[in-house]
């Protein structure tokens, strides 16, 4: 992997010496990567995109690899989709050889590299990277620079439902958020992430109504233990009456000295 992230390196750190393999080619010529991990884009970002290549010019050229009929895209994708929102006719790019496997490579290392992808996106192409080259997650964490905790922790978003993904995808929720409810069962994460939403809840203020979804017999056990009132106001009324009383913190208890005070005492309840 890191022989092929430095091929992409290489084909633009040489750009300047490489004219000749750079061309401007037709957008209508070019195909999308079929490997592209990134699914979803921001229209908004793109057009401003688009608005700075067609005052600016293209910076960076996109890579692209010959096709029979063509062209398709190995890195670059942001780029092109900006490129034809501005409604440009063509496009800088390096024309580089490539297989079906180092195009799919390349697509999920350019952006993870490039932090492209969101949460979710990144999850399928560590996932995706983990498969094609057999390899662990400690492996895969020493080969693109990521920390072994935020791969797995990345990973965990997967077992997430598909509504909660796609919450997480569309920004209505955050990435925090979506850690704290791996595990939940598709009924309770619909709730929290309507309680997130509805309520505005925030990461911490999610992971104190987690304890009690998780465990709400121990919360209740601790709420019990909690609950406690102050009687002295009564013991002071019922001394004035005549009566003696005792208390704890969750009770009154009622001394009478004889049948007539039992008497008094329920003929005042009863008025």
């Amino acid at each position: 992997m890191g022989e092929l992230l430095g091929e992409i390196e290489e084909a633009y750190e040489n750009e300047v010496s490489q004219k000749d393999s750079i061309i401007e080619i037709a957008l209508k010529d070019i195909r999308p990567n079929p490997f592209q991990p990134r699914k979803h884009f921001e229209e908004s970002s793109l057009y401003e995109l688009g608005e700075s290549i067609k005052n600016d010019g293209l910076i960076q050229p996109i890579i692209v690899t010959e096709d029979v009929d063509g062209y398709i895209l190995i890195a670059g994708e942001r780029r092109l989709r900006a490129s034809k929102l501005a409604k440009l006719k063509t496009i800088r790019a390096i024309v580089l050889n490539s297989d079906e496997q180092k195009m799919r490579q390349f697509a999920l290392i350019e952006n993870i590299q490039r932090d492209e992808l969101n949460s979710i996106e990144l999850a399928h192409a560590y996932g995706e990277l983990i498969k094609l080259h057999n390899i662990t997650q400690d492996e895969l964490s020493t080969k693109i620079h990521k920390s072994r905790t935020h791969i797995t922790n990345t990973l965990r978003l997967l077992q997430l439902s598909q509504k909660t993904q796609k919450a997480l995808i569309e920004k209505k929720i955050t990435t925090g958020h979506a850690k704290v409810l791996v595990g939940l069962d598709e009924k309770q994460q619909q709730l929290m992430v309507d309680s997130i939403i509805g309520q505005k809840l925030s990461v911490r203020e999610v992971e104190a109504t987690m304890k009690s979804v998780k465990n709400p017999k121990a919360e209740q056990n601790v709420a019990k233990e909690l609950l406690s009132y102050d009687f002295q106001a009564l013991k002071e009324r019922l001394s004035k009456l005549g009566f003696a009383a005792k208390s704890s913190t969750k009770s009154v208890t009622i001394e009478f000295n004889d049948a007539m005070q039992v008497e008094q005492f329920l003929q005042l309840l009863s008025k």
